[in-house]
């Protein structure tokens, strides 16, 4: 038996892939209105997407001990809107397919995995996707590089012509500490003069990262 060794990219979701901005907004405020405290300004929260959500209530002032409960109830709207209120970022369908075509794909995202997946099935793209690695399946998550790590153990696949694609700076700093090529998106959360300092390697979408490594690969169509 051989091993597969086509090259390996790694998506995150939100800001790469997709936009949930509504779906998140949305479970913020809910879970505030529910159990208190003053809403947070959107951009606050947004600032904060890529992080798990304990760390994002954590950052918004929630108090240590009531963390958990602001999650829960955050999850609990979420799973009621998340499909409903998300989209595909442009050209992202497309990004995945192309490369589908000469690489092996997964997905290492801070969203609960769960919901992750129920969104790509969605969107009918889960299906290029031979991992799925959530918050639920790492002690550590991004910018540590455990997560990586994690996705290209359960693939099987080494260091050498593997990339992860993502739009904040967690990402880049992950793919550096996990030894594989970074690609930041401008498309997403991250703000460029923050991507320009931790990645050497931006580019406009997700489709714009594909055609790149494509080039690089020397694969062309």
């Amino acid at each position: 038996m051989t091993s597969d060794t086509r090259s390996v990219i790694l998506f995150d979701l939100d800001g790469t892939l997709i936009d949930s901005t509504e779906a998140i907004l949305e479970s913020f405020r809910v879970s505030f209105e529910l159990l208190g405290g003053e809403i947070p300004d959107q951009e606050r929260v947004k600032a904060q997407v890529g992080h798990p959500l304990a760390d994002m209530y954590r950052n918004l002032g929630v108090p240590e001990d009531r963390i958990e409960e602001y999650v829960r109830t955050y999850k609990e709207n979420y799973r009621q809107v998340h499909t409903a209120k998300t989209v595909l970022l442009p050209g992202a369908g497309e990004a995945v397919r192309r490369a589908a075509e000469f690489a092996r794909l997964g997905i290492v995202t801070t969203k609960t995995g769960r919901y992750s997946r129920e969104l790509m099935e969605h969107f009918g793209l889960m299906q290029y996707f031979e991992v799925l690695i959530g918050s639920e399946d790492v002690s550590r998550h991004k910018p540590h590089p455990e997560p990586i790590r994690k996705a290209l153990e359960r693939m099987g696949a080494g260091q050498e012509n593997c990339w992860m694609i993502g739009d904040t700076c967690m990402d880049l700093k992950a793919a550096s500490a996990a030894g594989i090529h970074g690609i930041g998106l401008l498309c997403g959360y991250g703000k460029a003069e923050d991507l320009s300092s931790c990645g050497s390697r931006l580019e406009p979408d997700a489709l714009r990262a594909v055609t790149h490594i494509a080039q690089k690969l020397g694969t062309h169509r």
